[in-house]
């Protein structure tokens, strides 16, 4: 009898799909019995002598199953085809996101669609396009930027693309190890990064051919696309404008001691002073919420209490305000001047009115998107790194003249 190879994938995204083989339809019947007892859906028998026999008669595809219509029987883009009168690659084409077809035709076929109560189905998709149109999203303290999450998701959208969270509560790597042990369970296109990684998960994603850019941070190793504010060069336009104001005693409050973006910020800032022939300042760390803001600026209380203080972020520095204010009735910025850096939507309501580098974030963000998806679609493109200037916000919370 001839050879007959039956593929089919299991109901989980993560099933590979092997292939066994058969000898007679005896056997054939068994196997569908079998499929139906365990949940595994056959697509199609496959001969090389003759045209795929569909595993179902009543399916009228070899597809895995698409959405069931009013009538409950399943309702497939051919149906949708027949009823639009076009082709059925045109609606594959009007349900692709970025796909060339017409106003018209679009229009065409969604009309179609609805009366059918079609919708499109992502695993067969994935099964056919090879991709899955999902991307890991790696994130430390989710909600220290909540404008970050809210514009990268926009962008995701626009591009087809369904976002992975995976959310480090301490940005150590165990945490990292933790989240990346998860995402490969995902069959994830590529990872954006806004967190820490290990030279060595770098390398990982690398080696599997798994597409990486980080976003607000740089790393010198092979394969580590990133996206970047200038984080020294801010710092320098903060202490340039408080030097030049007659501020002389300045402290800093920095954020954790592994955070790469603390320790970027921290060096140009103490490069900045040392380049001025101020003083080595003091340095409380903190850990970006507004609670170690608040106590950092306890801590720098006393006699020796500085004239200008210089925050990681503007959590900390929002923190340092309220404190200043309402724990060592300071006054702000006539006692002290406090500045951050991010330029987040609270740090510039009234009561605050910080002085800060505000961050390119929508530039940022539609460059890592772009950057990402040019390198799912070819992942020979070389290594990249973009670096955005930030904006000086004058506030009131710092003296500047």
């Amino acid at each position: 009898k001839q050879l007959r190879t039956l593929s089919f994938f299991s109901t989980t995204l993560g099933g590979r799909a092997p292939d066994i083989s058969m000898h007679s339809d005896a056997i054939n019947n068994r196997f569908d019995a079998i499929f139906a007892a365990s949940g595994w859906r056959p697509i199609c028998y496959r001969n090389s002598m003759s045209k795929p026999r569909i595993a179902n008669p009543k399916a009228k595809t070899a597809l895995p199953p698409e959405e069931p219509g009013a009538n409950g029987r399943i309702v497939t883009s051919y149906d949708v085809a027949r009823l639009a009168g076009v082709s059925q690659s045109a609606v594959s084409r009007c349900f692709t996101p970025g796909a060339s077809v017409s106003a018209k035709m679009r229009e065409r076929i969604k009309r179609a669609a609805d009366e059918l109560g079609y919708q499109p189905n992502a695993i067969a998709r994935m099964l056919i396009t090879k991709r899955s149109n999902l991307v890991a999203v790696i994130v430390s303290n989710l909600g220290v930027n909540p404008d970050f999450t809210t514009i990268l998701s926009q962008h995701m959208v626009d591009q087809g693309l369904n976002l992975l969270f995976f959310t480090l509560d301490h940005d150590t790597d165990a945490d990292a190890e933790r989240a990346i042990d998860q995402l490969w369970q995902y069959r994830v296109d590529g990872v954006l990064s806004a967190a820490q990684l290990s030279e060595e998960h770098i390398g990982l994603m690398r080696e599997r051919g798994l597409p990486l850019v980080f976003i607000n941070r740089l790393y010198e190793v092979p394969g580590a696309n990133s996206v970047c504010c200038d984080h020294a060069e801010g710092e320098r336009w903060l202490i340039d404008r408080l030097a030049q104001a007659g501020h002389k005693r300045f402290a800093i409050i920095a954020g954790p001691d592994n955070s790469v973006v603390s320790r970027q910020r921290i060096q140009g800032a103490l490069d900045r002073l040392k380049q001025l022939g101020l003083a080595k300042p003091p340095i409380i760390r903190g850990d970006f919420t507004y609670e170690s803001g608040r106590k950092a600026m306890r801590d720098l209380a006393g006699e020796a209490r500085p004239d200008a203080v210089i925050c990681a972020n503007d959590l900390m520095a929002i923190g340092c305000i309220d404190e200043a204010r309402h724990g060592l009735s300071l006054s702000v910025p006539q006692d002290v001047s406090i500045v951050g850096f991010d330029g987040l939507a609270p740090g510039q309501w009234s009561s605050y009115n910080l002085t800060t580098i505000r961050q390119p974030l929508k530039s940022m963000v539609s460059a890592a998107v772009d950057m990402l998806v040019a390198r799912i679609d070819d992942p020979t493109i070389a290594t990249e790194k973009r670096v955005f200037s930030g904006d000086l916000i004058e506030g009131a919370s710092a003296r500047l003249r």
